[in-house]
């Protein structure tokens, strides 16, 4: 089979892993235009690498630096650089392949089918974490925790306090906590309809 199929098969699979599986989620059009801009450079790049006596190695170089410069230049989510990296690969895949072969058809239709699970909203939907300045200077651990289940309307499975201000009387603490299943919607949400913010 021709490159070229190889190309268009690149292209399709991140337009779908952007478009299909990526924009409904999480709805950041700045990094749809990113996903996409970077998705066809390297796969240029790469294929122009391809065709000419460089070795693998550079197409390799590439990817490291292309991920270094952009993810210096923008604080991303994990998840987001989890797509960034996955069409980064898309693109090595697409352009680094001589031929359209089975193998390199079966691993972009494996980082799409990976990205669509792990980053589906059933896999682990009631895990949440937040980073929350509580409105107290709370030294206690065990009330921290408390004061965390009640305000969150969950159960707290790891909490890591930032800091604790005696002098405002504030603590921020990076919580990680699990919803009840029957809960949806963001956090603020589900703070509202708890004991705390009822009384």
């Amino acid at each position: 089979m021709s490159p070229f199929a190889l190309y268009a098969a690149d292209l399709a699979a991140a337009a779908l892993l952007t478009f299909g599986i990526y924009w409904p989620r999480h709805r950041r059009r700045d990094l749809v235009v990113a996903f996409l801009g970077v998705n066809v450079g390297v796969l240029a790049v790469s294929a122009l690498l391809a065709s000419t006596a460089v070795s693998a190695g550079i197409g390799l170089g590439l990817f490291g630096v292309l991920s270094i410069i952009r993810l210096r230049s923008d604080e991303l989510a994990q998840h987001e650089i989890a797509y960034y990296f996955a069409l980064l690969a898309l693109g090595l895949v697409g352009g680094l392949s001589a031929t359209a072969s089975v193998t390199a058809l079966g691993f972009m239709a494996l980082i799409v089918a990976t990205m669509a699970l792990v980053d589906h909203p059933a896999l682990l939907g009631t895990h949440r974490r937040q980073v929350v300045v509580v409105d107290r200077a709370l030294v206690d651990e065990r009330a921290l925790r408390d004061h965390l289940e009640l305000l969150l309307g969950g159960t707290v499975s790891a909490l890591t306090v930032h800091q604790i201000d005696t002098v405002s009387d504030t603590t921020t603490v990076d919580v990680r906590y699990r919803l009840p299943q029957a809960l949806t919607g963001t956090p603020a949400e589900h703070a509202l309809t708890t004991p705390a913010a009822t009384q």
